[in-house]
């Protein structure tokens, strides 16, 4: 890991919601920084914003103040398309619900993202193999979510966000949906995908997941109460 760079870093990000006259602060001046090869952990309870950070930080949302470095570029001042560019080819989502189209196969899942993308047909269907081999998924690839367990619908999920070799991986309660003993394979694999360099973020209200990351920041009300690094 390179301490002279940051994937993310976030300077006094703070997130105002206007509902009628009333101000809701959602961010209250937070500070995070992310290097390359982090696995980071977002914890914190319901309604602490740590959903509207994942959102802010995978540009989804804009922040309402602060500055959003994210792989040294600022991204305060972009449109709205330049935004969708970034999304498309820097971030990967993984999200609890894991998002897959019913009627499409694992393959044509992976692929997805290359539909928006500049690459290749040929290009695009590499990369989509090689992820779902990485996932360990290549014997299901012809397979309809339908005819996946839940665990195996997550695995897909997480090899469409790896697909397009992103910057950064952001992953929204991945282990939400999932049984115990299957959230334990999930955790291997994004440990896995880690050693092999992936830069993480997780958001989790779970403990064991959080365990695993380098460095967790607990939010509450909209602040950080807690950073801390693991082993």
């Amino acid at each position: 890991m390179n301490d002279c760079e940051t994937i993310v870093e976030a300077l006094g990000i703070m997130k105002v919601y206007e509902m009628g006259p009333e101000k809701v602060e959602a961010l209250r001046g937070l500070d995070i920084s992310v290097h390359p090869g982090e696995f980071v952990g977002i914890m914190g309870p319901s309604g602490s914003g740590k959903s509207t950070l994942m959102h802010i930080l995978g540009c989804l949302e804009r922040a309402t103040e602060g500055t959003y470095l994210l792989g040294g570029q600022d991204i305060s001042c972009l449109s709205d398309r330049e935004l969708s560019l970034i999304r498309a080819n820097q971030i990967g989502f993984v999200f609890q619900t894991f998002n897959l189209i019913p009627q499409y196969s694992v393959f044509e899942n992976v692929e997805m993202p290359f539909l928006y993308r500049k690459e290749t047909r040929s290009e695009g269907k590499g990369r989509a193999e090689r992820a779902i081999e990485r996932v360990g998924l290549s014997a299901r690839r012809n397979h309809k979510p339908s005819e996946l367990s839940g665990g195996e619908m997550q695995r897909v999920a997480i090899a469409r966000a790896l697909a397009v070799e992103p910057l950064l991986v952001l992953a929204d309660e991945p282990t939400g949906n999932l049984d115990s003993e299957t959230s334990k394979s999930i955790i291997s694999l994004f440990q896995e995908l880690n050693k092999q360099g992936a830069t993480l973020i997780v958001v989790t209200h779970e403990e064991k997941v959080a365990s695993h990351c380098h460095t967790i920041y607990r939010l509450l009300d909209g602040r950080i109460i807690n950073n801390e690094g693991c082993t």
